[in-house]
């Protein structure tokens, strides 16, 4: 095997870790996103200081995040409280404190679904309430966004 080749192999594994880092920050993004206690700020930080491109990373935490609390929107439309408390571990108290304060607020609230515990209450909540999804996605879509993009250029800075 020539020198050559042996570049060639090493930047084809290089390319198949990158994608495989991409899909472990989904995943991650996605459990810190549903109810799971799960860090993908920690995630995303390795890994853009081991040096992967920050943008890829952006969108694959975006997404993932995104999902994960569309995932609680979802199990909130059933609307089954005894679901919420046994599988999501919310109480009915959280949710209908939440829903409270969420009257006349409106399911742009859902800009707020990145705040850490909140978010996860906000979600399944709006889904409870069966706020319209296209809505509570556009406006959960915004917050967690704007939360990667400003912990991504904070790396950045932190790091040069």
């Amino acid at each position: 095997m020539s020198f050559e080749d042996l570049g060639e192999e090493f930047y084809e594994e290089l390319e198949e870790n990158l994608i495989l880092a991409d899909v472990g920050m989904t995943i991650a993004a996605f459990l810190a996103g549903s109810v799971f206690p799960f860090s993908s700020e920690a995630v995303m930080a390795s890994l853009q200081l081991a040096g992967l491109e920050p943008w890829p990373l952006f969108l694959s935490a975006t997404v993932g995040n995104v999902a994960g609390s569309m995932f609680n929107y979802w199990i909130g439309t059933f609307g089954r409280m005894e679901w919420i408390e046994k599988y999501l571990h919310i109480s009915a108290e959280k949710v209908n404190k939440t829903r409270e304060w969420i009257d006349g607020r409106g399911a742009w609230i859902g800009t707020l679904c990145f705040l850490p515990i909140l978010g996860s209450v906000l979600s399944v909540t709006l889904g409870y309430m069966r706020a319209n999804p296209y809505t509570t996605f556009l406006s959960i879509s915004v917050g967690k966004a704007v939360r990667y993009a400003i912990l991504i250029i904070s790396i950045y800075y932190i790091n040069n």
